[in-house]
């Protein structure tokens, strides 16, 4: 009973402290993710229908997620001094370029380039400048107690956004199917992540200045801060070994971005795209409830324990997918993954921005977030070449179960003495 009370203490007080700002960062978190998880189920399709090798194909996926990373760095580091809702209006606009190009050429070249400047996700998860400016301005605006608690709604609008996006841009080709053909599907999908995109920089510009930092004082250090090309002061230390970890975790996770991951169905098992975007809707509804239980745990167990303890048996879980002798089987053990993969995710963030100092935020999401893209974009280029090869396709399985665990361990040791400051207390 007293933790039932405690819950409903913890999301009621979430609740009377979102402001509107806050309600509009939910929203642009939820249309973008839909972008991302429409995308993400039948990119690899179209590069494949347009002429891309799958050798190309993963090539071009490190490119795009190399972009992304330049592009994050330098537009979250320049947040707090610039202006964050400015920057996540450059961010979303890349977007739209991004999604035009993919649309209109078949050129490699030319879609190197474009996803090197634009922001484009073949993974499904959060790239870009987005996911650490929106953070930083999150926890700008709800006071630290409720700061999990809110990530993890946040996480769960977001993994929402994906299945739904997911599911969309698996039936979206069926339909037009019937009409053109299936590259013409595809190229539909390409097209509404622009149109996402578009509506994105719109939300984005009703953001009011609440979630910007304050102009700092004579006296105050922060003018420091905007001489550095970091950002960081005070935290420099513990967000660079963060980053590090992060960067494996990362690393490991990008050998099954969800991309690779419904190919892999298609090559193994036959499913086509429709039914590949009902398994991924269902995989990313369970993965979004996982988070909620995330702020629970973390408010009796700390952080860093919620984060390990629940991602170690869900990469356990990822090793097993490959192994399962049938379908049913494998999208069992899929779900079942998926249902406590994300419960770091929410904790993650709260920890990062709950180690830091407020004007140091921006910053610091953006540069473990950018430590992350840079190690999910060197494994696609391996995963396309093990693609290639009928008799490795599940290998990306083992190689990111195995990368993930080890990530698990250093992390506990590493940060298991760091509580954030309101566990302190």
């Amino acid at each position: 009973m007293k933790r039932r009370r405690g819950n409903r203490t913890l999301y009621g007080n979430l609740l009377r402290n979102l402001t509107h700002d806050a309600g509009l960062l939910f929203l642009t978190r939820f249309v973008r993710l839909f972008a991302y998880g429409a995308l993400s189920v039948i990119l690899a399709f179209y590069l494949t229908g347009l002429g891309l090798s799958e050798s190309q194909t993963g090539l071009l996926f490190t490119l795009t997620l190399v972009g992304d990373t330049v592009i994050s760095l330098f537009l979250t580091t320049a947040a707090d001094r610039i202006g964050r809702r400015r920057m996540l209006v450059v961010g979303a606009l890349l977007m739209v370029g991004a999604g035009l190009a993919f649309a209109s050429t078949r050129n490699f070249l030319m879609l190197v380039i474009a996803g090197i400047i634009g922001v484009v996700s073949p993974s499904g998860n959060e790239v870009g400048p987005f996911l650490p400016i929106e953070q930083a301005a999150l926890a700008h605006v709800v006071p630290g107690r409720c700061r999990t608690a809110a990530f993890a709604w946040y996480t769960l609008t977001g993994a929402f956004a994906t299945a739904v996006g997911a599911l969309c841009g698996g039936m979206i080709p069926v339909v037009v199917k019937g009409r053109m053909e299936a590259l013409e599907g595809y190229r539909t999908v390409v097209i509404l992540y622009a149109c996402v995109g578009l509506l994105l920089a719109l939300i984005f510009a009703r953001v009011s200045r609440a979630v910007e930092v304050k102009a700092p004082k004579a006296d105050d250090a922060f003018p420091t801060l905007t001489t550095s090309l970091s950002g960081l002061a005070h935290s420099r230390k513990v967000v660079l070994k963060l980053s590090g970890l992060f960067a494996l975790d990362a690393f490991g996770g990008g050998f099954v971005i969800q991309s690779f991951a419904a190919y892999w169905f298609y090559l193994r098992f036959g499913v086509d795209p429709g039914a590949l975007g009902a398994i991924f809707f269902g995989a990313n509804v369970f993965a979004g409830i996982s988070a909620l239980a995330a702020s629970r745990l973390a408010s009796r167990f700390g952080l860093v324990k919620t984060m390990v303890f629940t991602h170690l048996p869900s990469n356990v879980l990822l090793i097993l997918v490959p192994l399962m002798p049938n379908l049913p089987l494998a999208i069992s053990v899929l779900l079942l993954r998926f249902s406590i993969s994300q419960m770091d995710v929410p904790t993650r963030q709260s920890y990062v921005m709950g180690v830091v100092p407020p004007q140091e935020r921006s910053a610091a999401a953006g540069i473990t977030g950018v430590a992350r893209t840079t190690g999910a974009s060197i494994a696609p280029w391996f995963v396309g070449m093990l693609f290639a090869r009928p008799s490795l396709i599940s290998v990306p399985f083992y190689l990111a179960g195995i990368l993930k665990i080890a990530y698990d361990l250093l992390l506990y040791r590493a940060f298991v003495g760091l509580p954030p400051l309101e566990e302190r207390t």
